[in-house]
C-alpha cells in the first residue's frame, strides 16, 4: 500500500529532510584531504541532536553510525572509519533525520581537494540524472518513467546504473512503498498520485553495474573497483507536480556552487 501525506505531513517531513540538508551542508565545508569519515559522523550526530532532531540510520537494521559515508569504490552504507580522506577521492555521504515523527533524508557527492576532470564529468552526470528522475515525478505517471528517464541518461553518457538498490517512498518509516528503481520501462510499474512522498536517488558506477559485497552485508563496492557517485533528494508530488523537500542549497553554500536548478521544483503550499 502507497501512503498518501496531506500538506500538514508533507511540511513536517521537509522539515527533517531540511535538517538533514542543514547537516551536510555544515559537512561539506569539512571535507577535506587528512579528515576521516567517522570525524565527519561525531559532527553530524552533535549537529541533528543540537537542532532537534534524531539520527535517522542510528540503530536502524543495526546500522550503528549517522551518516553512510562511501568513499571512491564503495557504492553506498559505508561505515565511517579513521582512515584519513586522500586528494582527489570522492565521498557519498547519505544522511538521515527523523523528527516530529516524520523521516528525511539526503545524499550529496563531494570531491575530496582535486578531483580529475573525468571524474567531475561522472558526478556531474550523476547529479543531472536525479534531476531528470525528479521531473518525471507528476501525478499521472508511472514509477517506470522516473527510471527510464534516469537510465537512459545515465547509458547515453557511457556510465552504469546500480540496480541492486532503489529509492523508495518515505514518511513515517524511512522506507515505504513504492520502490522506485533506477531502471525501468516507461508507463509501467504503479501510478504516480498527488500525495506521494518519494526517495530519488540514482546510484552510478564508473565502470560497471556489478557489485560486490566485501566482509558484510554493508560493505558494498563496485566489482571493478572504479568509483561510484550516489545522489538523493525527498521530493512530494502536490498539485500533480513534483516539489523539492530537501536542498542542495547549504552546501552549495560552502561550496560557493552558484545554481538555478532547484528553482523550478519549489511549491508556495510547501513552506517551514
Amino acid at each position: 500500500m502507497i501512503y498518501r501525506k496531506t500538506i500538514e505531513e508533507i511540511i513536517l517531513i521537509k522539515k527533517s529532510a531540511w535538517l538533514a540538508s542543514k547537516t551536510l551542508g555544515m559537512l561539506a565545508k569539512e571535507i577535506k584531504p587528512g579528515i576521516t569519515t567517522l570525524y565527519l559522523d561525531k559532527m553530524a550526530e552533535n549537529f541533528i541532536r543540537d537542532h532537534g532532531g534524531v539520527p535517522a540510520f542510528l540503530g536502524l537494521y543495526d546500522f550503528p553510525y549517522t551518516i553512510c559515508a562511501s568513499p571512491n569504490d564503495q557504492i553506498v552504507h559505508g561505515f565511517p572509519n579513521d582512515q584519513p580522506l586522500q586528494e582527489g577521492d570522492i565521498v557519498s555521504i547519505d544522511c538521515g533525520v527523523y523528527m516530529n515523527k516524520f523521516y528525511g533524508e539526503h545524499a550529496y557527492t563531494f570531491e575530496v581537494g582535486n578531483v580529475s576532470k573525468e571524474i567531475k564529468s561522472f558526478i556531474e552526470c550523476t547529479k543531472k540524472s536525479l534531476y531528470i528522475g525528479i521531473s518525471k515525478c507528476i501525478s499521472g505517471n508511472h514509477v517506470g518513467d522516473i527510471g527510464y528517464g534516469i537510465e537512459s541518461f545515465i547509458k547515453k553518457n557511457g556510465f552504469y546504473i546500480v540496480k541492486d538498490f532503489v529509492g523508495h517512498g518515505i514518511g513515517k518509516k524511512m522506507h515505504e512503498n513504492p520502490h522506485i528503481p533506477n531502471f525501468g520501462k516507461k508507463g509501467k510499474g504503479p501510478l504516480l498520485n498527488n500525495g506521494y512522498v518519494l526517495s530519488i536517488e540514482p546510484m552510478v558506477n564508473f565502470g560497471t553495474s556489478e557489485v560486490l559485497y566485501k566482509n558484510n552485508e554493508w560493505n558494498i563496492k563496485t566489482s571493478d573497483g572504479k568509483k561510484s557517485a550516489h545522489y538523493e533528494h525527498n521530493i512530494a508530488i502536490v498539485d500533480g507536480k513534483p516539489c523539492l523537500l530537501s536542498t542542495f542549497r547549504y552546501i552549495y553554500k560552502e561550496l560557493n556552487i552558484k545554481s538555478l536548478e532547484e528553482k523550478k521544483y519549489q511549491n508556495k503550499k510547501i513552506i517551514i
